[in-house]
C-alpha cells in the first residue's frame, strides 16, 4: 500500500484554535457578541471573565471572539497571555507587547500603532519583532497603575479612530499567577471603576480567562469584584461537536475517519479541546493510508496519553505524592480497568495496610485539590476529571509492573 504524504497537520496542541477549525460552543459565543462586542461597538465598556477547566478550551473562544469582533464589529483585538506575569508591572509589559502585535487583521491599524511605540522595539527578526526590554520596563511603573494602563489603552484608541475603530477588545488569559497577587483584583475594580465614570468612557471589552478558583481567589482578595463580570462558563463539548472538529479538522486534509475511530477519538478526548487537539495530531501522524481507523486511534489515544501525563501527571500529581504510602494507594487505583472513570473509597481501602489506610483520606484530598479527581454523585464515590489521566496512570502502573 502506497504511503500518503504529509502535509501540514491541521491540529493545534498547546495552542487556541484557527477561526476556521472552531466549532461549537453557539450559546458562549453568542452571548460574549451580544452582551459583550455588540455593546462596545455601541460605546459601552464591558467586563467578562471565561471561567473552564483546564484544557477547556478558553483561550480558543477567546481568540474566536476577537477575531468575530474584528471582522464584523469594528473592534480592535490585543490578546496578552499572562502566563509568566506575577505582578503588576509584569501585566503592564505584556499588554504593551500584545499591543504592539495586534493590527493583523489590518496592517493600517498595526503600523500605527508600531509608530507610536516605536521605542520599544527591537531589531526586526526572522520570527516577527523583539522588543527593547529595558526601555519597556522603565516605562512599566507608570503604565502598572489603573490610571496608566487606561491612558494607554485610551491612547491606543485615539490612534485607531481613522481606521474606524469602535472600541478596544483587551483579553488578559492565564492570569493564574497574578490572580495570587492582590494588588491585581484592586487594579481590576479600580481600572474598571475610573474608566466608567470618565466622560466618555473607553469603549473596550476586558475579557480575563482562567479556571473558577482563580476568578474566587480574586473575589477573596478584593470583594467587590464579584460584581465586575459577567461571567461565562465553559463546559466540556459535546459528542456532537466533538465529532463535528474531528471530520472538519481530517477534512481540510483530504483524511477521513471510520466510525469505531471516531467513538474512540471521542470517547477519550471527553470534550476537551486541548485532549482533541493531541490525540488528533497522535492520529494524523500515526495514519499512514488518509483513512484513520481504530487502530490508527487507539496509537494516538496511548500516545496522547503519554503527552498529558509528562506535561500534567508527572509535575502535579506523582512529584506532590511523594510518600512511599501515597503511591502504593495511586497504584491500586490505576490498576483497576483503564476505562472506569469512577472508583469508590472502600474499594480502594481492600488490600491496603494499616499505614496506607490511615493516609487514605489524607490522599483523596491532596488529589482533589490537584484536580484529578471529584467527588462522585454518592458517598464515597470519586470520579476522574481527565479520562487521558486515567489512561495515563494505568499505562504507568503497567511500565512499573514490567
Amino acid at each position: 500500500m502506497n504511503e500518503v504524504l504529509k502535509s501540514r497537520s491541521p491540529f493545534y496542541p498547546g495552542q487556541p484554535v484557527p477561526a476556521e477549525l472552531f466549532v461549537g460552543r453557539s450559546q458562549q459565543i453568542m452571548r460574549i457578541l451580544d452582551r459583550g462586542v455588540r455593546q462596545v461597538a455601541m460605546g459601552k465598556p464591558v467586563a467578562m471573565y471565561v471561567q473552564g477547566e483546564y484544557g477547556i478550551g478558553k483561550s480558543s473562544i477567546a481568540t474566536f471572539a476577537q477575531w468575530v469582533a474584528e471582522r464584523d464589529h469594528a473592534l480592535h483585538g490585543i490578546y496578552a497571555p499572562l502566563g509568566g506575569a506575577g505582578n503588576l508591572r509584569d501585566l503592564a509589559m505584556a499588554v504593551v507587547a500584545a499591543t504592539l502585535r495586534s493590527g493583523a487583521f489590518d496592517p493600517k491599524r498595526s503600523e500605527k500603532l508600531r509608530n507610536w511605540l516605536a521605542k520599544y522595539v527591537g531589531k526586526q527578526e526572522l520570527f516577527g519583532l523583539s522588543l527593547n526590554l529595558d526601555k519597556l520596563r522603565n516605562d512599566t511603573p507608570s503604565l502598572s497603575t489603573h490610571f496608566g494602563m487606561l491612558a494607554f489603552l485610551t491612547e491606543a484608541y485615539n490612534r485607531l479612530k481613522d481606521t474606524n475603530v469602535r472600541g478596544i477588545f483587551l483579553v488578559l488569559d492565564e492570569i493564574n499567577g497574578i490572580a495570587s497577587d492582590t494588588q491585581f483584583a484592586h487594579f481590576l475594580k479600580s481600572f474598571i471603576d475610573t474608566n466608567a465614570a470618565a466622560s466618555p468612557p473607553l469603549p473596550f471589552l476586558l475579557m480575563l480567562c482562567g479556571v473558577e478558583e482563580k476568578r474566587r481567589d480574586l473575589i477573596q482578595r478584593h470583594q467587590p469584584v464579584d460584581r465586575l463580570f459577567d461571567v461565562i462558563d465553559i463546559e466540556a463539548m459535546t459528542e456532537a461537536e466533538m465529532v463535528e472538529f474531528f471530520n472538519r479538522a481530517f477534512g481540510s486534509v483530504q483524511m477521513t475517519v471510520e466510525a469505531t475511530a471516531m467513538r474512540t477519538l471521542t470517547t477519550y478526548s471527553a470534550g476537551f479541546p486541548k485532549i482533541m487537539h493531541l490525540v488528533g495530531d497522535a492520529a494524523f501522524w500515526s495514519d499512514r493510508d488518509g483513512v484513520v481507523d481504530n487502530e490508527d486511534a487507539i496509537r494516538a489515544v496511548v500516545s496522547a496519553a503519554d503527552d498529558v501525563g509528562k506535561k500534567y501527571v508527572d509535575q502535579q500529581v506523582y512529584g506532590a505524592l511523594r510518600s512511599k504510602d501515597y503511591r502504593s494507594i495511586l497504584e491500586r487505583i490505576a490498576k483497576l480497568h483503564p476505562d472506569r472513570m469512577s472508583f469508590t473509597r472502600r474499594e480502594i481501602s481492600v488490600g491496603l495496610s494499616e499505614s496506607q489506610r490511615k493516609k487514605l483520606d489524607n490522599f483523596l484530598k491532596r488529589m482533589k485539590t490537584l484536580q484529578v479527581i471529584r467527588s462522585g454523585t454518592v458517598a464515597g464515590e470519586y470520579v476522574f476529571n481527565v479520562r487521558m489521566v486515567r489512561l495515563y496512570i494505568w499505562l504507568q502502573s503497567l511500565h512499573e509492573a514490567t
